[in-house]
C-alpha cells in the first residue's frame, strides 16, 4: 500500500463575471491519479499554471477537492476528523519556495523551529531546547543559529531553517513546492543534496514540485508530467528523462540544459501559448501546440496507457496499437 494515493483527483474553481454572474470553471486539476510510496520521491513537473501547486494544496488540505479521493496510509482524507485529522497534519509537512516569506521575521530561529512542537505538545518543556538544537544540526546549521533572526541568514540558510521546522514533528511525507527555485544556482545543489540525505537517514517521502527539470531528475524516483490539469506521462525518473514519449514531455526535456556538455539534443519549439484552464481545448488538451497532432486529437481525449515502461496519454501510441498485426 502506498503512503499517499490520489485517484481521479479534481479541483475546479468557479469564476464569476460582472454582477457576480458565473462565467465558468477553472479546471486547475482534472482527474489525476498518482501514488507516493514510503521513502520515495514523486516529482511533479509542468509549465506554470498546469496544476502542480493546486495539487500540493489538496494534499496539504489547504484546498478541498471538487472530486476524487486522496488516501494516506489507506485512509480517505475527507473522512478524517478529530485526532486522526491532527495526526495527518503532523505526518505531512511542507517546505515552500520563498524561505524568507515563510519565516516570521520577528521570531528568533529557536522559536520558529519550536513553534510546531509547542502547538502540538510534542516535546516536554525541558526537552524543547535539545530538540531544536538537534534539528539545527540535522540541517547543517550551528547551535548559535538558534538565537538569530531570519534576516541574518543567506537564502540557502533560511531554507535550511524551513526544512528544520518541517521536520520538527517527524513527518512521513514532506511536500516540497519549488524548494530551490528562489535560491542562487550555486546553493541549489547543496539544498537538494541535503534533502536526499535526510530522506535516506529518516525514511521520508517527498512530493517534489518544480519546473527545474534538472532538479526533478536529480531528486525523483518517479516523475509525473502535468499539462493543463492533466497528467500526460508518468514513469520511473530515468525512463522519462532519457526517453520521453509524450510530445509535451519531449518538448520540456529538449529545452532543459543537457547533463553533459557533449550531449547533443534537438530543441523542440512549441507554437502558441498554454490555453486557458477556463476553456481548455477539446480532445487532447495539448493538440493545439503538438507537433505530432492527428485529426482525432481534437475530438477524443486520450487514455493514459502503458507505453514502453511508463504510462502515457497520447493517441500516437493508441494508433500504433490499433495497427499492430493480430
Amino acid at each position: 500500500m502506498p503512503l499517499l494515493e490520489a485517484r481521479n483527483l479534481t479541483k475546479h474553481f468557479p469564476v464569476k463575471g460582472g454582477l457576480l454572474r458565473p462565467m465558468g470553471l477553472v479546471r486547475a486539476v482534472d482527474g489525476i491519479n498518482f501514488t507516493v510510496p514510503a521513502g520515495r520521491t514523486l516529482g511533479l513537473v509542468g509549465e506554470s499554471g498546469c496544476g502542480k501547486t493546486t495539487t500540493a494544496k489538496l494534499v496539504l488540505l489547504l484546498e478541498e477537492p471538487t472530486g476524487g479521493t486522496i488516501r494516506f496510509q489507506g485512509e480517505d482524507l475527507q473522512a478524517l476528523e478529530g485526532d486522526r485529522l491532527r495526526a495527518y497534519r503532523r505526518s505531512v509537512q511542507a517546505v515552500f519556495q520563498d524561505p524568507y516569506a515563510s519565516l516570521n521575521p520577528r521570531m528568533r530561529v529557536r522559536s520558529i523551529i519550536a513553534e510546531p512542537l509547542v502547538a502540538n505538545d510534542a516535546v516536554p518543556g525541558e526537552g524543547l531546547r535539545a530538540r531544536v538544537l538537534e534539528l539545527l544540526d540535522l540541517v547543517g546549521l550551528p547551535e548559535r543559529a538558534a538565537d538569530l533572526f531570519p534576516h541574518e541568514f543567506s537564502g540557502g540558510q533560511r531554507q535550511r531553517i524551513a526544512i528544520a521546522r518541517a521536520l520538527a514533528l517527524s513527518p512521513k511525507l514532506v511536500v516540497l513546492d519549488e524548494p530551490v527555485s528562489a535560491l542562487d544556482v550555486s546553493i541549489r545543489a547543496q539544498i537538494l543534496n541535503l534533502l536526499r540525505d535526510l530522506q535516506d537517514r529518516l525514511g521520508l517521502s517527498y512530493l517534489f514540485i518544480a519546473h527545474d527539470l534538472a532538479a526533478v531528475a536529480h531528486m525523483s524516483h518517479t516523475i509525473a508530467v502535468m499539462y493543463l490539469g492533466k497528467i500526460v506521462e508518468v514513469g520511473d525518473a530515468p525512463t522519462v528523462v532519457r526517453n520521453p514519449k509524450h510530445p509535451y514531455t519531449m518538448a520540456l526535456f529538449s529545452a532543459a540544459l543537457p547533463s553533459h556538455p557533449d550531449e547533443q539534443r534537438e530543441e523542440i519549439i512549441l507554437p502558441g501559448e498554454v490555453p486557458s484552464p477556463l476553456n481548455p481545448p477539446s480532445g487532447c488538451r495539448f493538440h493545439p501546440r503538438c507537433p505530432s497532432v492527428m485529426p482525432r486529437c481534437a475530438t477524443e481525449e486520450p487514455q493514459i496507457l502503458p507505453v514502453e515502461g511508463r504510462l502515457t496519454a497520447c493517441h500516437l501510441y493508441t494508433e500504433a496499437r490499433q495497427t499492430l498485426p493480430v
